[in-house]
C-alpha cells in the first residue's frame, strides 16, 4: 500500500511540474520576448575554450563603454535623378571695391522629394478608312482599320502595368484590397474592390503557366526546402486548409556560392489539408534532398529528408525559458548546437566550396555531433519524457538521422530557415486579410505569391517582372523559358 501511495505521489509530482512548465512557457509566450536569443547568445560564434575563459581576468575597458559612435546617415542612391536648384548670392560685386565676385567652390545639400504615382489614360485611336473611288463606282466598300495590339486583357481597361501594380501592392506589400481601392481614389480613379479582386484572379489564371514552368525547374534542383502553414477559406467545407511552400537556392539575388547552378525559386501550393499525400503530389517522385521540420507527412515523399537544427534548438530554448540555464543541462545542449552553427558561420564567411564544406563538417561538426549524441542518450534516461527538457531531448533523438544528414553533402544546409523565410511573407500578409473567400481565390494567391517571391529572390522588382510576363505572354504564349527570372535581361534590379 505504501508503494502505491509513493507511486501516486511521484506521478502527481511529475504532473505538477509538467503543468508548471506549461504555465511558465505559456506566460513567456504571452508576455515575454518572442526572440529565441538566450542569455549566452552574444557568444554564439565566439566560443572559446572554457579553461581560457576561466583564466582570463582582463577587465573591460571603460573607454569603450563611454565612447559610442554616432550612427552615420546613409547617402542617397546615386541612381536617383537629380534636379539641381542653384541659390546664387544676392551680391554679384564686392561691396568694398566694386569688383565682380568669382566662385571659389560650392556646398551641396541633398533633399529627398516624393512624387506620387502618376496615372494616365492610354487612348487607342483606330481610324476607319474607305476608298472613295470604289464607293463612287458603286462597288462594295471595304472598311480598313488597324487591329488593336494583342493583350492578355482584351475586354478590359486594365493594362499589364496596372494589374501588375495591384498584385504587387497586395502580395508584396500586404495591402488589403480596400486600402488599394482607397489609394486609387486618392489618385482620382474609382475602382471597386470587386474589380481589383477579379483582376487578381484573372492575372493568376494567365500566369499559371509560368508557375507550372517554374515547378518543372524546381523539381530538377538537387536540394529543396519545404514548409506549410494554415489558411482559412470561407467557402470551403474544411475548417482549415494549408498553404505549402517549396523553394530552392537562396533569398537572392545570387545563387548559393557553393552551388552556382542552383536557381532561386519559391513556389506556393494551396491544398485542402496537411496530409503527406499533398507533398507527394507536388514533388511527383522527386528523389533529391528535402529540408523539412519534424512533421511526419514529408515521410510519404520519395525525397531524402534533411532535418532542421533550428527547430531542435527551439525546443531547448523553450526548456530554458521554463527551467533556467543551469537546470537539467539545457546550457550543455545549447552550447553543442552553438558550436555547430559556429562552423557554418565560418564556412559562409570564407565562401567555402561544396567540397570544402563537406570536409570541414566531417572534421569539425561530426565529432561534435557524436559528443552531443552521447549526452542526449545519457540525459534521456534521467529526465521525464513530458518535461520541457525531455521533449527537447526526445525530439532531437527522434530526428537524429535527419539532423545528421547535412554533414554528408556540401550542398545541404544545417537548417530549414530558407523554407521558413519563404513562408513568412504569406504569414505576414494573412494578418492583414485574415482569410480567403474561395478555393479559387486561394489558388490564385499561391500563384501570385510564388511569382512575387521568386522575382524578389532573383533581384527583380515584382511589378516590373509581372508586367513583362503579361506583355510577353500576349505575343509569345509558348516561350515560357524566356519568362524565367534568371533569363530576363534589361529589367531594373532591386537596389
Amino acid at each position: 500500500e505504501r508503494d502505491e501511495v509513493a507511486a501516486e505521489r511521484d506521478e502527481f509530482k511529475h504532473r505538477y511540474y509538467q503543468v508548471l512548465e506549461a504555465l511558465r512557457l505559456a506566460r513567456h509566450h504571452r508576455f515575454g520576448t518572442s526572440s529565441e536569443v538566450d542569455t549566452g547568445q552574444g557568444k554564439l560564434f565566439d566560443i572559446e575554450d572554457e579553461s581560457v575563459e576561466a583564466e582570463s581576468t582582463t577587465e573591460p575597458s571603460s573607454e569603450t563603454d563611454k565612447t559610442r559612435r554616432k550612427p552615420k546617415r546613409q547617402p542617397l542612391s546615386k541612381n536617383l535623378p537629380r534636379v539641381v536648384i542653384r541659390h546664387e548670392p544676392e551680391e554679384t560685386h564686392c561691396p568694398d571695391c566694386g569688383d565682380e565676385l568669382h566662385t571659389i567652390g560650392e556646398d551641396i545639400s541633398e533633399k529627398l522629394i516624393f512624387i506620387p504615382a502618376k496615372v494616365e489614360i492610354e487612348q487607342h485611336v483606330r481610324p476607319k478608312c474607305v476608298c472613295r473611288y470604289c464607293e463612287q463606282q458603286g462597288e462594295s466598300t471595304v472598311v480598313y482599320q488597324a487591329s488593336m495590339p494583342t493583350t492578355v486583357f482584351p475586354k478590359s481597361f486594365a493594362t499589364p502595368s496596372l494589374v501588375a501594380q495591384v498584385i504587387a501592392m497586395k502580395f508584396q506589400y500586404g495591402l488589403p484590397l480596400t486600402r488599394i481601392a482607397s489609394l486609387f481614389s486618392d489618385w482620382g480613379i474609382d475602382i471597386s474592390r470587386r474589380t481589383l479582386a477579379d483582376w487578381g484572379v484573372q492575372g493568376a489564371e494567365i500566369l499559371e503557366c509560368v508557375w507550372t514552368h517554374l515547378r518543372s525547374h524546381l523539381l530538377k534542383e538537387s536540394a529543396l526546402h519545404a514548409d506549410e502553414t494554415p489558411v482559412k477559406v470561407i467557402g470551403s467545407d474544411k475548417s482549415k486548409t494549408y498553404m505549402w511552400v517549396y523553394c530552392s537556392g537562396t533569398d537572392g539575388p545570387e545563387p548559393p556560392f557553393y552551388n552556382e547552378n542552383a536557381h532561386n525559386i519559391v513556389l506556393y501550393d494551396h491544398q485542402m489539408g496537411r496530409s503527406g499525400q499533398y507533398a507527394s503530389q507536388f514533388l511527383d517522385g522527386y528523389q533529391g534532398y528535402l529540408h523539412v521540420d519534424g512533421y511526419k507527412g514529408y515521410h510519404d515523399t520519395a525525397a531524402t529528408l534533411v532535418g532542421c537544427w533550428a527547430h531542435a534548438r527551439r525546443k531547448f530554448i523553450d526548456a530554458q525559458k521554463v527551467q533556467g540555464n543551469d537546470e537539467g543541462g539545457v546550457r550543455v545542449a545549447l552550447t553543442h548546437i552553438k558550436k555547430l552553427y559556429r562552423t557554418e558561420s565560418l564556412l559562409n564567411k570564407r565562401g567555402s566550396t561544396e567540397a570544402e564544406r563537406y570536409s570541414e563538417r566531417q572534421s569539425t561538426s561530426k565529432p561534435e555531433l557524436e559528443k552531443f549524441k552521447k549526452w542526449l542518450d545519457k540525459t534521456s534516461l534521467r529526465v521525464p519524457k513530458q518535461s520541457a527538457l525531455g521533449k527537447a531531448v526526445y525530439y532531437t533523438l527522434g530526428q537524429w538521422d535527419k539532423l545528421m544528414r547535412y554533414i554528408d553533402d556540401g550542398l545541404l544546409s544545417i537548417d530549414n530557415n530558407r523554407g521558413e523565410r519563404a513562408i513568412r511573407p504569406f504569414v505576414v500578409g494573412r494578418k492583414a486579410w485574415l482569410f480567403t473567400k474561395s478555393e479559387r481565390g486561394a489558388r490564385s494567391s499561391c500563384i501570385l505569391y510564388s511569382l512575387v517571391e521568386t522575382a524578389k529572390a532573383n533581384g527583380l522588382i515584382p511589378a516590373e517582372y509581372l508586367t513583362y510576363c503579361f506583355e510577353r505572354l500576349a505575343v509569345e504564349p509558348d516561350n515560357l523559358e524566356a519568362l524565367m527570372p534568371w533569363n530576363i535581361q534589361g529589367l531594373k534590379p532591386v537596389k
